[in-house]
């Protein structure tokens, strides 16, 4: 690991269009490096990250790779987006050059504890759950950053030993962190399901990348399980054995946030809270189950009941009592772009899911819904089953407006199965085409089950475009 910076070569490999590369730049620059800025993106298609730099010196490198600067240099920090496959990070490693990322260099340094969250679906969530609870009921200051927010490189100087640093962690960027054996302190999975096969190459490479979150972890941490799968359970075995002596190789667990069925709507589906090693914080003949009667949420759905339930149990883990998290949890507030409600025209609501780039989210959003339904779909096509979805909104949905790539297989499978669909050109005729079907007290989601990248730079410009559709801000809506 390098220490010092000072007079360093390092060359980051992807500034991104939305600043992924910025942060670690920055820090860089600021520790004395020389630094060499890279991407495949034009200047033009890189504007705003390159606002963000210009005032440091630094070299850019844009529109192409040029194989040197990986080659002369002393350390070549990756854009986790990067696959292990591109040729310019195998002649990096043929030069015998470190290849690092952002989120290895933080854990690195970082002096206070983490807590890392990761899963297909609810992992915003559950992170800004975490540090939301924590930061109201600990006297110790909660970071958050990851997959979630901005670098935290920057705040390595404030951060302190008795913090605690919450953080997300998407499957790319938990492809290396074995290159540096770390794994959080309090590790949470909320859902291991199919996505990004495009880039990973099969489910099996994309459960091994979410599992590095517990593979170099202490037995004595902790783990969080939300939905514990016999398939995610026989990995967790293998994964003890792989990691702990045959002695001390159990999983052992306890089931959190059981509460009794009749606190419904509030009650809390379980999740499971491991430990490869060591004992849980309870008594022999105790009842295993934890409870935190009477919860009040402003989030609907019961995934949201098994976000809340994972973000309570950890901080039981820390030490907080049941009724004061409870009480802190219920002014949690959605995050933009997961089931946030952003308008309400002529007795219809509008909800923006647009986060929703699995089917499995998109089917969890449906669920989540108990009004009349309207719903837009379809999007980019990275190489996800859809099959389930459409059914889904075939049974669940009054109509599905489909958009994109996807859009036209979508339609075809919907109405295969007596659902009403229509394949649309773009996501203001789909708002459209919704509002002219809708009737009051109904609900039109945006929860794609898809990438926005075949028409929008990311999910949240298209969550903002929705939400002005919504509002009649944006004229073809109507």
């Amino acid at each position: 690991m390098i220490q010092d910076f000072n007079n360093k070569r390092v060359t980051v490999m992807g500034l991104g269009r939305f600043g992924g590369g910025v942060g670690v730049t920055q820090w860089l620059a600021a520790g004395g490096a020389k630094v060499v800025v890279t991407d495949l993106a034009p200047p033009e298609k890189l504007q705003t990250s390159l606002d963000q730099i210009a005032d440091l010196d630094v070299t850019w490198q844009l529109g192409g790779h040029d194989e040197r600067d990986f080659r002369e240099t002393d350390l070549v920090v990756v854009n986790p987006a990067v696959p292990d496959t591109s040729p310019f990070l195998q002649a990096a490693r043929a030069a015998g050059v470190q290849v690092t990322t952002e989120i290895n260099l933080f854990v690195e340094r970082c002096p206070a504890p983490c807590i890392g969250v990761t899963g297909s679906v609810g992992k915003s969530t559950v992170t800004a759950m975490i540090r939301h609870l924590l930061n109201t009921t600990l006297d110790r200051y909660v970071w958050m950053g990851g997959n979630i927010g901005r670098s935290l490189l920057h705040t390595l100087d404030q951060i302190k030993a008795d913090d605690l640093a919450v953080l997300e962690l998407s499957s790319f960027q938990l492809q290396r962190t074995p290159a540096v054996r770390w794994s959080p302190h309090i590790a949470v999975i909320t859902s291991i399901t199919p996505n990004h096969l495009d880039w990973h190459g099969d489910f099996a490479a994309y459960q091994a990348a979410k599992l590095n979150i517990l593979r170099y972890q202490d037995p004595r941490r902790d783990a969080v399980i939300v939905q514990d799968t016999p398939e995610l359970r026989q990995a967790l075995d293998e994964l003890a054995d792989s990691v702990a002596p045959a002695s001390s190789r159990c999983l052992h667990r306890v089931e959190a946030g059981a509460a009794r069925h009749d606190t419904a709507p509030h009650g809390l589906p379980p999740v499971w809270h491991y430990k490869l090693d060591g004992d849980l914080p309870v008594a022999a003949g105790q009842d295993r189950r934890l409870r935190w009667e009477g919860l009040k949420l402003k989030v609907p759905g019961r995934h949201n009941r098994e976000n809340a339930a994972a973000a309570l149990t950890v901080a039981h883990v820390l030490g907080v009592a049941a009724e004061e998290a409870s009480d802190a949890l219920a002014s949690f507030e959605a995050l933009p772009h997961r089931l946030q409600q952003v308008a309400r025209r002529d007795g219809v609501t509008y909800c923006d899911d647009s986060k929703s780039t699995t089917p499995a989210a998109a089917l969890t959003a449906m669920a989540a819904i108990e009004s009349p339904l309207l719903i837009i779909l379809g999007g980019y096509d990275k190489g996800s089953a859809l099959k389930q979805v459409a059914q889904e909104a075939a049974r669940r949905a009054k109509f599905a407006a489909c958009i994109g790539t996807t859009g036209p297989g979508l339609a075809e499978v919907i109405r295969a199965a007596g659902g009403e669909a229509e394949g649309c050109a773009d996501l203001s005729a789909a708002v459209a085409a919704s509002r002219r079907r809708a009737q009051p007290g109904d609900t039109v989601l945006l929860s794609p089950a898809c990438a926005s990248w075949d028409q929008f730079p990311d999910y949240r410009v298209r969550g903002e475009m929705f939400a002005r559709l919504a509002r009649g801000e944006a004229g073809s809506a109507g």
